[in-house]
């Protein structure tokens, strides 16, 4: 549904907006609480961080200046965020699973990667046809920014993006997968013609290749906070403003993105606490389809404009501990299942991509579900369940579930001796 409708296919309903990507959500976990299917979900620490911050999310809205409406725009956020992580949890239990899971969206991103070469070529959107997506691209200096089924060409080549990472994960054992799944997601990349996706791309290229230094993090880490301290004393401007400067596929505009973060820092005052309903003034031009906002290309400020300084700190520590889990995770399975631990550093790569992507990027669309799914994967790695089996012995892939059903089945036949 993510990839091949898009986000304004559905009906209205007065304030209420059911888009076909929240009806299948809808229709998902109305089927899981009838066959009780979340029974026996094995539990993980961002479970919990998902729903503080969904919390969050809907009590800012009491602190605005029309809580109704507002309660319906958060309630929209966090009923795509938290339904689509509550399903991915209950249906991909296991690794396996989340493996499986990404083969399958390896294949369904072939589609969308040859319709977005034909949007190139013909200057033509074959899914404006569904509605919701204009028929002729957008043109920039020259170059056809194929969108595909998303409301930018942005957020299509970074949905590429994300998902390249994914499918390198898959080489070791589903090698024909694993190029298939990478020439498309390449392609979407390259057919978007934006500077946005192909930063993406190089950040998570970058996270997969750390793989051969990851005993080295800590200190990688700590390099680039002096580094990043040693710019704010020799730079005129805050170091952000280097975003300015990159242009990969011409017509970037980093300058805006980096005076958008100044603009928020002098502002703080108006939106700490819950959020704000007005961002006009941040910048010194608007966006024709609201006449009370700036262009919030940022996911972290947009947290902020949302629900204030708490969502925002919230999102950032759900995606800090989704980066210590796969790190966690790794060590304990790098020796006894090299397979798991190589893919699982993947899903960290991909969200290595998100996590830098949203400092020019606010996602507005279905894409989101992309970021939501690779919390939801990270989680099952990050499972009691799964890590504590995996310190008790080296178990091939998934064996730690037959060895529980195996001890559960040889319970039971002895008390029925």
């Amino acid at each position: 549904m993510t990839c091949y409708f898009p986000l304004a296919q559905g009906v209205m309903l007065g304030p209420l907006s059911f888009y076909a990507i929240r009806l299948l959500i809808l229709a998902g976990l109305i089927r899981i609480f009838m066959r009780g299917e979340y029974r026996g979900l094995p539990r993980s620490p961002l479970d919990m961080l998902m729903l503080v911050w969904s919390i969050c999310a809907l009590a800012a809205s009491a602190f605005r200046s029309d809580p109704g409406a507002t309660l319906i725009g958060n309630g929209g956020i966090v009923f795509n965020a938290f339904g689509t992580y509550i399903l991915l949890r209950v249906f991909c239990r296991t690794p396996g699973d989340v493996v499986f899971l990404c083969r399958v969206v390896a294949w369904i991103l072939v589609p969308v990667a040859l319709e977005m070469v034909y949007e190139r070529l013909a200057a033509s959107n074959l899914f404006s046809l569904l509605g919701g997506v204009a028929e002729i691209p957008e043109i920039r200096q020259g170059r056809i920014r194929a969108q595909g089924p998303f409301a930018h060409s942005i957020l299509a080549g970074t949905v590429g993006a994300v998902m390249l990472p994914m499918c390198i994960g898959l080489w070791s054992r589903h090698r024909f997968t694993a190029i298939v799944g990478a020439m498309a997601s390449a392609t979407m990349v390259v057919a978007s013609a934006s500077s946005g996706p192909l930063m993406s791309t190089l950040f998570a290229t970058i996270g997969l290749l750390l793989w051969h230094v990851r005993s080295h993090l800590r200190t990688l880490r700590w390099t680039l906070i002096c580094l990043y301290v040693f710019l704010m004393v020799v730079m005129k401007s805050p170091p952000y403003y280097l975003i300015g400067r990159i242009d990969l596929a011409g017509g970037s505009t980093g300058w805006h993105r980096a005076r958008l973060i100044e603009s928020s820092l002098e502002h703080l005052g108006e939106w700490w606490l819950a959020g704000t309903d007005y961002t006009r003034h941040w910048m010194p031009y608007g966006v024709a389809w609201s006449p009370n906002h700036a262009d919030i290309t940022n996911q972290y400020l947009q947290m902020g404009v949302v629900g204030g300084l708490p969502l925002m700190l919230m999102f950032i520590f759900l995606i800090a501990k989704a980066f210590s889990i796969v790190g966690r995770s790794v060590s304990v399975t790098q020796r006894s299942q090299p397979e798991h631990a190589f893919f699982c550093w993947a899903l960290g790569a991909s969200l290595f991509a998100h996590a830098t992507t949203f400092i020019s990027v606010a996602y507005f669309d279905q894409s989101i579900v992309f970021l939501y799914v690779t919390i939801a994967a990270i989680a099952v790695f990050g499972a009691p369940q799964f890590v504590n089996s995996t310190n008790r012995s080296s178990l091939p892939p998934l064996g730690w579930m037959v060895v529980r059903v195996h001890r559960t089945s040889h319970q039971n036949s002895t008390k029925s001796t």
